[in-house]
């Protein structure tokens, strides 16, 4: 089965509609960090207030997935799902409230770590959704199942892109506050369509159905795909971090957000076509062999010295990411029962958002001391953390790649 083929067979088990929902409904995300720092920054006049403010729902979010995540897998992704988005939604809209109210800026960050820690993540729960989507599939489900991973890395990535690019939009034709009461309504429309969409009930059934082998959640295995993901993140935060510097210092702070973009195009490209990747290739070994290429395609970011010789680096960079995240998932899949799965990719988008809130960190500081050179140093110690993890964890990731039991739920039809 060709690629091509192998999405259309995997989006005909559920119907466009259920595609083009679960992709809307994790733009808000995308688009709350941004929107955050620019509607505190505006507020307060004070980009530390908005930075801060945005960290602090970064952070509520990274500590609140996983717990979603594991409750999720306890009482089923409908109700759980629901709560967040409904929640979330009000998260968001009380964080305008604050905001606009004259309160100190400290409110502000509060109200932001709620909003955070309410906020679902979609896109690692969409994943779980394809395990019991594509069963009674026969000879043909492993493809498919790789290519939903392929999409859903693609689908994320692309999300991270038109994300921040709507709330550029929003703040150009209204307000910050006009961009993230959209976000609000988006996720409180979409999210609560996805939530009660009937590809969940299949989750709920595999859940049941897998509740005695579940087994436990941190092993070895899972604990090094965590490290790789707060990698990755490392990467994104750096790399936004030494972009913002580079496009500052040539006068266009503005275009910050269009060159970052630029890493998330050529992930976008290479994680859609992860699906012709042949199943011989073992993700461990994928694993090992994406982080050198991330390694060897961040090197050339010591060298750029404008906007210019930046806009191709990053776009060929991007082209390692998603590979990397999309072995990363899939095998945090498949060394974790399918009765945690919920927890286990909930727990790997965290440690990504770790890693972003990380890398902005250290990237900054560097910044300040020595331009944008040491900020993007950060990303290339960021691939050879990668490369030293993947390598070094091989025989873990070997040894617990090994086939769980799962229940055979009948396929979802459109």
């Amino acid at each position: 089965m060709s690629p091509l083929q192998s999405y259309r067979r995997l989006f005909g088990l559920t119907g466009p509609t259920y595609v083009v929902v679960a992709f809307l409904a994790r733009l808000p995300l995308a688009m709350s960090q941004l929107g955050v720092l620019l509607l505190v920054a505006t507020a307060t006049g004070s980009y530390g207030a908005g930075g801060a403010s945005a960290g602090a729902l970064a952070i509520a979010n990274a500590i609140g997935a996983p717990l979603w995540g594991a409750l999720a897998d306890r009482v089923g992704q409908r109700p759980v799902v629901l709560v967040q988005s409904i929640g979330g939604a009000l998260g968001i809209a009380g964080l305008l409230a604050t905001v606009h109210s004259g309160a100190p800026w400290g409110y502000a960050a509060a109200t932001s770590a709620v909003a955070g820690l309410l906020l679902p993540q979609i896109g690692p729960l969409a994943r779980v959704r394809w395990r019991p989507i594509t069963a009674g599939t026969g000879e043909h489900r492993p493809r498919l199942v790789a290519t939903a991973f392929s999409y859903e890395g693609a689908a994320d990535e692309a999300s991270f892109v038109l994300g921040p690019a709507l709330v550029g939009l929003g703040v150009s034709i209204a307000s910050p506050t006009a961009a993230l009461a959209g976000a609000a309504v988006v996720l409180a429309l979409f999210g609560a369509w996805f939530a009660l969409d009937r590809t969940a009930r299949l989750t709920d059934a595999a859940r049941s159905a897998g509740s005695a082998g579940a087994g436990r959640l941190l092993t070895p295995a899972l604990v090094l795909l965590c490290v790789s993901q707060l990698v990755i993140g490392t990467v994104f935060g750096s790399v936004q971090t030494g972009t913002s510097v580079i496009a500052t210092a040539a006068g266009q702070p503005g275009l910050t957000g269009y060159f970052h973009a630029l890493l998330g195009v050529g992930s976008v490209v290479a994680g859609l076509g992860m699906a012709a990747v042949p199943a011989r290739f073992a993700l461990a070994a994928r694993l090992r062999w994406f982080a050198v290429t991330l390694l060897v395609l961040a090197v050339p970011l010591l060298l750029v010295g404008s906007l210019g010789t930046l806009a191709p680096v990053l776009l060929v960079l991007g082209f390692s990411v998603a590979p990397y995240m999309i072995t990363t998932f899939m095998l945090g899949a498949r060394v974790t029962s399918a009765a945690r799965t919920g927890a286990a990719m909930t727990l790997l988008a965290a440690a990504t958002g770790l890693g972003y809130a990380l890398g902005a960190a250290i990237a900054g500081r560097l910044a300040d001391w020595g331009g944008h050179t040491p900020a993007f140093a950060v990303t290339v110690g960021a691939g050879v953390l990668a490369v030293l993890v993947s390598w070094s964890g091989a025989a873990t990731l070997t040894r617990a790649d090994v086939p769980h039991p799962e229940p055979e739920p009948q396929p979802v039809t459109a």
